[in-house]
């Protein structure tokens, strides 16, 4: 007796290589469930996400699983339930941004963040939302460096002041 194999059809392999090939060129992912949004909304928010290095891209689930676990993802099947959308986004900078506007967004419009895969770690619905509220990398090193900058600039004028005292 023949052993029953089941048949692959070619446009779902394809259709899967695809998507795999596009999530191995971004190293972070946040899933939504997007149903209610409109047109115009789905729109904005794709030109807004590619202003940072970002895509937003609607997938289908099954798909979706087979190309992270063919990528070696796991443990994000809890957030491939239902209809999703997947924000691709590259570097630490564009995933806070992302994750940003994505709440941003949240607040006036039927969009509901389910989690997400930032930097090699799972997020659930709190530690993103968490997340989205840190500053970004450059942030915070633009607020060190004016830290950093203020008592030099203080003393800076204050000899300025005893020269000019001085001069009179």
């Amino acid at each position: 007796m023949a052993k029953y194999v089941t048949k692959k059809a070619d446009y779902k392999v394809e259709a899967v290589n695809k998507m795999k090939e596009e999530l191995s060129n971004y190293d972070g992912y946040i899933f939504a469930d997007y149903r209610g949004m409109t047109v115009e909304q789905v729109t904005t928010l794709r030109r807004k996400l590619q202003e940072h290095d970002s895509a937003f891209r609607v997938v289908k689930n099954r798909f979706a699983k087979i190309a992270l676990d063919q990528l070696k993802v796991e443990g994000l099947e809890e957030h491939l339930i239902g209809p999703t959308a997947v924000t691709l986004t590259k570097g630490e900078d564009a995933s806070n941004a992302a994750s940003k506007l994505l709440f941003d967004l949240a607040k006036s419009s039927p969009l509901e963040i389910k989690g997400a895969y930032l930097d090699g770690q799972l997020f659930d619905f709190e530690a993103i939302s968490a997340y989205s509220k840190l500053p970004t990398r450059s942030e915070l090193i633009a607020s060190l460096m004016g830290t950093i900058k203020a008592p030099l600039s203080k003393l800076a004028r204050t000899l300025q002041a005893v020269v000019d005292a001085k001069q009179e």
